[in-house]
C-alpha cells in the first residue's frame, strides 16, 4: 500500500517536508553575497546543483525572498562556498534569521577572503569557493532559482588528488529531512554501461525486487 499526497488537497507546507525528505541527500550551496549597502551575508541553501557546462553555470532556488535573493539581485554577484563537514555548525548556524543589517561572517566567525572575480568575498574556511555573476532569475511561484554564470572556482590544495578535488577530502555535508544532516558515508563506485557492451553485461532478472535466487 502506499500512501498517495494530491498537493491541492494539502497544506503547502506538508508537501515542502514531504519533498525534503525524499529527494535526499542535497548538496548545500553556501552562498555568500553583499548587499547594495555592503552588508556581508552567508546563507545555506540545499536547493542547488549545476545548471550548464559551456558557458558553467551553478543554480540555487530561494525558497521566499530572502536577503541572498535580494543581494544578488542589486549587486549581480555571489559566491558558492563549499559545505565541509568541519564547517557543519557554522553553516546550520549561518541559516538563523538574521536582520538584514548583521553579518552572518562576523556573527558565526567565519573569515571573509577576497574573491578573484567578483566584489563578494569567499568563506576562508571553505575548501572551495565557486565565484559567479548573476546570469538570470526565475520565478516559479514561491520560489526563485538564482542562475549564476561560474568566473572562477578557488581550491584548496589540500583537497585534491591528481589534480581534482577528491570527495574522500571534501567531507561534503548534505541536507536531508526534519533537522537532519548527513555526512559522507559509503562510497560505491561503479563504470557506465557503453550499449557496445550492453549484451550479457547486465541481467534484469537479478536487479533487486525481481525474485531471483542469487
Amino acid at each position: 500500500m502506499r500512501v498517495e499526497l494530491d498537493p491541492e488537497q494539502i497544506p503547502a507546507r506538508d508537501i515542502y517536508a514531504t519533498l525534503n525528505s525524499v529527494v535526499v541527500p542535497r548538496p548545500i550551496a553556501w552562498v555568500s553575497s553583499r548587499s547594495a549597502d555592503g552588508v556581508l551575508n552567508l546563507a545555506p541553501h540545499s536547493f542547488f546543483t549545476v545548471s550548464c557546462v559551456r558557458p558553467p553555470m551553478v543554480q540555487f532556488t530561494s525558497v521566499g525572498r530572502k536577503d541572498s535573493l535580494n543581494n544578488v539581485e542589486a549587486t549581480g554577484e555571489f559566491v558558492v562556498n563549499f559545505a565541509a563537514e568541519a564547517l557543519f555548525e557554522q553553516v546550520n548556524a549561518s541559516g538563523t534569521n538574521f536582520p538584514p543589517e548583521v553579518s552572518e561572517f562576523e556573527a558565526i566567525g567565519v573569515t571573509p577572503e577576497p574573491s578573484r572575480t567578483v566584489g563578494v568575498p569567499r568563506v576562508a574556511e571553505s575548501p572551495v569557493a565557486i565565484e559567479c555573476t548573476l546570469h538570470t532569475t526565475l520565478e516559479l511561484g514561491d520560489c526563485t532559482v538564482v542562475i549564476g554564470q561560474v568566473r572562477a572556482i578557488a581550491i584548496d590544495e589540500a583537497v585534491l588528488a591528481d589534480g581534482r578535488p577528491e570527495v574522500r577530502l571534501l567531507r561534503p555535508l548534505a541536507r536531508l529531512g526534519k533537522d537532519e544532516w548527513s555526512t559522507l558515508g559509503e562510497i560505491r563506485e561503479i563504470t557506465r554501461i557503453r550499449h557496445a557492451d550492453w549484451p550479457g553485461h547486465f541481467d534484469p532478472s537479478r536487479r533487486p525486487g525481481s525474485g531471483s535466487q542469487s
